[in-house]
């Protein structure tokens, strides 16, 4: 607690209070709906620009842009506090102007390195790349809800590719609160918020034939 209050690891401190209240915001924008993260991949950048050609190397592809920001700030962060711990141990902690540089050097292959590996089990919320009627009549399941008519929840559903996709929804106007891991329809979008309904019992019938079996 010593070094992490110390003026040269204040930097270092700031980083981890961000990823923190990042942590925390991500979570509690999801508990309403949304994402911060889809925000700002939303959002874009100048494909010439200098920021843009480091993102594409830390694999911005690949996985979110927040999940990238959290990912260099955590190791900024570690870097950071590892550096200045063995310097004070061989001698005396680094001015925080001077430890800055080499822990943002280090993050960097860190972040591309770990990307790539968070980029094979979190999927991308790409839902801005594809064409919004292309999810009208799949089948899909509530992951963060219930879904009722109020704040929209959130559903998970792989598109003709098979490829994950999350998505914003309500229930439809008739439909009772729908629970988080129910199977659900989506029948419409109003938007970017599609409409959710149970889905009916011959579809799902469809999807298991055992359950069809007399015994």
């Amino acid at each position: 607690m010593q070094l992490f209050l110390a003026p040269e690891c204040l930097p270092f401190a700031i980083a981890a209070v961000m990823l923190a209240a990042l942590t925390a915001i991500e979570i509690a924008c999801l508990l309403l709906g949304f994402s911060l993260g889809e925000v700002i991949d939303k959002s874009g950048m100048d494909d010439h620009s200098a920021i843009a050609g480091l993102l594409s190397w830390l694999n911005v592809g690949g996985v979110p842009v927040l999940i990238l920001i959290m990912l260099f700030l955590g190791f900024f962060a570690i870097t950071g506090f590892i550096l200045q711990s063995l310097a004070q141990a061989l001698w005396s902690p680094l001015p925080a102007i001077l430890a800055v540089l080499p822990a943002f050097v280090l993050s960097l292959p860190a972040v591309r390195v770990s990307s790539r590996s968070i980029a094979r089990i979190v999927p991308r919320d790409e839902t801005y790349a594809v064409d919004l009627s292309d999810f009208i009549g799949r089948s899909a399941e509530v992951s963060v809800g219930p879904l009722d008519q109020g704040l929209p929840g959130r559903v998970r559903v792989k598109d003709r590719h098979g490829n994950w996709h999350t998505l914003r929804a309500r229930a439809g106007k008739s439909e009772e609160p729908i629970a988080i891991g129910a199977t659900v329809l989506l029948v419409d979008h109003v938007s970017n918020v599609y409409v959710a309904i149970r889905t009916p019992s011959d579809i799902l019938a469809s999807k298991n034939p055992s359950s069809m079996e007399q015994p």
